[in-house]
């Protein structure tokens, strides 16, 4: 089984902060990550958004390499 490191872990993480967010803005047009960052324009909000960008992209090479990985078990 391929183990999840410390950035595999915080990926995760924000993923599922991403989805909770999307989901509350698709039911009741309320955006969590521009409440916790004072506005959609902040600095610190676009950090965010960055961050779970670059989350999707290593949850995608986590998931490669675990396939790859018990593909030769």
């Amino acid at each position: 089984m391929y183990k999840f490191t410390i950035i595999d872990i915080v990926s995760l993480f924000l993923i599922l902060i991403c989805a909770l967010n999307q989901g509350l803005y698709g039911i009741s047009d309320f955006n969590l990550i521009e409440i916790i960052s004072g506005g959609h324009d902040k600095l610190i909000g676009k950090i965010i958004y960055i961050l779970m960008g670059v989350s999707g992209i290593d949850i995608v090479i986590f998931l490669m390499k675990a396939r790859n990985y018990n593909s030769y078990k």
